[in-house]
């Protein structure tokens, strides 16, 4: 999403804050898993650029929303998956927790406390986005 709206400059700085926090929440999985002797680590991405074509084609991709007529549109449409995702994520972590709880798994339990507030903001990061853009794009249509 950071990528696909350069042209607006908040949104691509907030923005860029949810992946590399998702990066991080990888790392803690899959070192919670390791404890339990379980290998998440293949293909497992750390959330950093990947190197060759594919940078290239997003940049070059990001740039093409910012020339079409309806980028508040496009926009909305990422905010309200972002949401979508963080409350599905957000309910991941709750279950994560009762499960950390109930065995009493001190690693994973600090896991979802590191990345579950992550999760939150980035639920309420959008929500309020979405509520400043949906009058302005849907009043303009």
């Amino acid at each position: 999403m950071a990528e696909r709206h350069r042209a607006d400059h908040e949104v691509h700085h907030v923005a860029t804050d949810p992946a590399r926090w998702s990066g991080e929440h990888v790392r803690r999985l899959t070192d919670a898993a390791h404890a339990h002797g379980l290998d998440l680590s293949a293909g497992c991405s750390s959330g950093a650029p990947s190197a060759g074509v594919l940078p290239t084609l997003r940049e070059k991709a990001a740039d093409a929303p910012a020339h079409r007529p309806e980028p508040g549109l496009l926009l909305l449409r990422d905010l309200r998956e972002m949401h979508l995702d963080a409350t599905s994520n957000s309910l991941h972590w709750e279950m994560l927790a009762q499960a950390a709880q109930a065995t009493k798994d001190d690693g994973l339990l600090a896991a979802v406390s590191a990345c579950h507030p992550q999760t939150w903001r980035r639920m309420r990061w959008a929500n309020a986005v979405i509520k400043v853009l949906s009058p302005q794009v849907l009043t303009s249509l």
